[in-house]
């Protein structure tokens, strides 16, 4: 997929090879259709979940960068550049996830790293890049926090790390927008209010109990759960026990389904809410027929409605990938562009190559991040002050008959 990178640039690019630098390998192979020997292999790094409970939404992520990375090698995206992606599990634990990113600081061919899915996850691994200058691109993480600071619900906002960005939008809109709908729209006012616990999970249902109780609503009950259990009985019969009219779950899908599941099994015939972690075939899947009507929210608008979409589908179609591209795919897509194009910026701006030096380079392809812009997959993509996704268009999807159909898309209004 050929996209036109929209940076202004002072220095002609060089035709042919690039110089051989620190910051590269000779590659004298063929590699996703590029060119061949003479070009300078450039890794960008890639760590999600890919076993475990969230794998399917791992897989997805990797898949789509996997055909990002191809096709800019196909293209000869960048003059003298072959891109390898290196994808490492951090099986959805932050502990790992820091691992995983002290490992691609360590590889000298890394020169950006797209990922994680988890909040909790990006968390561990921001300072471990920040420290090395490393760009990190998440498709999935959506906890104001990471890119605004811990005091950013007082309006006093402040970016931790200039290496960080995301072509995700936050919970501090994913949140309220949910709000508005099941207050405005589905005239629902009392909900059940639960969390993991985890960095996602609770500051999810935090954004959306403000929201609820701003526009009148009332919470008649709070509860968390350990996302490890399987049997949430107790917490159920809770539910069952109130007036609730539906639940707002902040968590993942391998415990929210079969929570969803068992409240209905306790007596409350009422629908489930919950975020993007909630946006996945595997949800259905675990819940079954107790998973019609219950609601989730996404990032942006649905891929199958855009235009820029289109060749996306079609391509990862035909890769030959095992599994859906998930709720992130195009964003994991665009996260990897990104970083592609930022390395072009930086190519073109020194005479066709990347800088010498390693740390050179990676600080210059962080600083060229800021100011990237391109039409991709999901829209518009471009970041703001903070690192985070200028796009702030999100959609609520419906089980309805076995899937999730989209019954809304906008952008929040404060």
């Amino acid at each position: 997929m050929r996209h036109r990178s929209l940076f202004i640039v002072t220095t002609a690019v060089t035709v042919g090879a690039l110089t051989l630098s620190a910051c590269g390998s000779r590659d004298d192979s063929s590699e996703g259709g590029s060119g061949g020997g003479g070009k300078t292999t450039v890794v960008i790094g890639l760590d999600a979940p890919l076993t475990g409970d969230l794998s399917a939404l791992g897989q997805g992520i990797k898949n789509s960068a996997d055909l990002a990375v191809k096709t800019a090698n196909k293209n000869n995206e960048v003059e003298g550049v072959t891109f390898k992606l290196e994808a490492l599990d951090d099986v959805a634990q932050a502990a790992t996830g820091q691992q995983n990113a002290t490992k691609l600081v360590g590889d000298d061919e890394v020169m950006g790293v797209v990922g994680p899915l988890n909040s909790d996850v990006g968390q561990s691994m921001q300072k471990v890049f920040a420290n090395d200058n490393l760009v990190q691109v998440s498709p999935a993480n959506t906890n104001p926090e990471l890119t605004q600071g811990k005091d950013w619900q007082s309006g006093k906002k402040v970016r931790g790390f200039d290496t960080y960005f995301r072509t995700s939008t936050t919970d501090a809109i994913q949140g309220p927008y949910a709000a508005q709908y099941m207050f405005n729209d589905k005239k629902l006012k009392k909900v059940y209010v639960i969390d993991d616990k985890k960095t996602y999970g609770a500051g999810l249902a935090a954004t959306f109990s403000t929201e609820f109780k701003k526009l009148g609503g009332k919470v008649v009950g709070t509860d968390h759960i350990n996302p490890d259990d399987k049997d949430f009985s107790s917490v159920a019969s809770k539910v069952a026990q109130t007036d609730a009219e539906f639940v707002y779950y902040g968590g993942e899908y391998p415990a929210g389904a079969p929570l969803a599941s068992q409240i209905k099994n306790a007596g409350a015939k009422i629908p489930t809410v919950g975020g993007d972690a909630l946006f996945s075939a595997e949800y259905i899947k675990l819940g079954k027929k107790n998973s019609e009507g219950d609601f989730a929210s996404s990032v942006g608008a649905p891929l199958e409605t855009l235009e820029t979409a289109k060749k996306f589908i079609a391509d990862y179609s035909a890769g030959g990938y095992d599994g859906a591209f998930e709720a992130y795919g195009g964003y994991a897509y665009d996260s990897t562009w990104a970083i592609i194009q930022a390395v072009k910026a930086v190519v073109e701006k020194n005479d066709g190559k990347l800088p010498g030096d390693v740390k050179d380079s990676r600080k210059q392809i962080t600083e060229a991040m800021q100011d990237v812009k391109f039409e991709g997959v999901t829209g518009s993509v471009g970041f703001d002050e903070f690192g985070d996704t200028l796009n702030k268009q999100l959609s609520l999807y419906e089980v309805k008959g076995g899937k999730h159909v989209p019954v809304k898309t906008g952008v929040f209004e404060g």
